[in-house]
């Protein structure tokens, strides 16, 4: 089958798939082996089928960026490790993006953002960007209680965060009202409160029962991009979807999204024609049997083929 949907950013017809292969913003191992294990599955050759051009950048030397000294800094584990990786990561996203690619980041843990909102809206600096996640990932240095950074990309790349001296790369390109969180479901108070205070609209799995998800996907793109102008980075973390969806991720939350609800909103967002960006992350292979990962995998191989303007019919 041959997608139908382009975006209007998009000026050709290829893909940059980045791998990240990277742990460092988490405590647990085997989320650095995901983005392997979706291409592997043969979700290049899958888009392919689609009308697209693949280029796969593997990434597999990351370790090498590891520092030889990272202690805890302002409550954060492994900043220097975290920084390093996002900021290199970064500027391989923006170099694709400014030449018309679409982006396709495959984690790796949430951490990896910092560089995948940094090089697309560095790109595109009037996008929006709708975040798919079971969390909201908005902690500040100072509020979070796990220092796992994970959990605090979005308060520096609001501005909310500032301070700390080993992300004074990451420039606050995300404006409050660029930003729509859907499929909510565990936040810690800290956060509850900033997104109240800050004014982000945000979606938890309580709005989409009482909705549903086709009426949160309209509501959502109403608010970030009221006359469907503007490029839109999805960022998807697969801890988003119910444990029995994709079970092999590092963070599950029981009542998530269906299988079908997290797909729509991958079809829904490609069929606006806007979408320049995609992440696909926290697939962990080490979390779950072998056919629990295999389930996961194939998941996150799907949401991506959605993105990319696969559809039912």
């Amino acid at each position: 089958m041959v997608t139908t949907t382009r975006s209007k950013f998009i000026t050709n017809s290829k893909v940059s798939i980045i791998g990240v292969p990277f742990n460092g913003g988490q405590p647990q191992e085997g989320v650095e082996k995901g983005p392997l294990m979706l291409v592997e599955s043969g979700l290049a050759e899958q888009l392919q089928e689609l009308g697209w051009v693949t280029e796969y950048v593997a990434n597999d030397n990351i370790n090498d960026l590891r520092p030889e000294s990272d202690p805890v800094t302002m409550n954060l584990i492994q900043p220097k490790f975290v920084s390093a990786v996002t900021q290199h990561v970064a500027a391989q996203i923006y170099e694709r993006a400014c030449r018309g690619d679409f982006v396709l980041t495959l984690g790796g843990d949430h951490s990896v953002a910092l560089a995948t909102v940094s090089g697309v809206f560095g790109a595109y600096p009037d996008a929006c960007l709708i975040w798919v996640d079971a969390h909201a990932d908005i902690n500040t240095p100072e509020a979070t209680t796990s220092g796992n950074i994970h959990g605090c990309p979005l308060s520096f790349l609001t501005g909310l965060s500032t301070g700390h001296p080993d992300f004074q790369w990451v420039k606050p390109l995300l404006d409050h009202n660029k930003l729509v969180y859907i499929g909510l479901r565990d936040l810690d108070n800290f956060e509850k409160k900033t997104i109240r205070n800050l004014g982000i609209k945000a979606y938890t799995m309580h709005h989409v029962d009482r909705w549903g998800i086709g009426e949160i996907v309209e509501m959502a793109l109403n608010h970030v991009n009221p006359n469907r102008d503007l490029p839109i980075h999805l960022s998807f973390d697969v801890d988003a979807l119910d444990p029995s969806v994709a079970p092999s991720t590092g963070t599950p939350v029981r009542g998530g999204l269906t299988f079908r609800e997290g797909h729509y909103i991958c079809e829904a967002v490609a069929e606006t024609g806007l979408l320049v960006a995609a992440d696909i992350m926290e697939v962990n292979p080490a979390l779950a049997d072998k056919h629990e990962v295999l389930q996961t995998v194939q998941v996150g191989c799907s949401l991506a083929r959605c993105c990319l303007g696969e559809t039912l019919l």
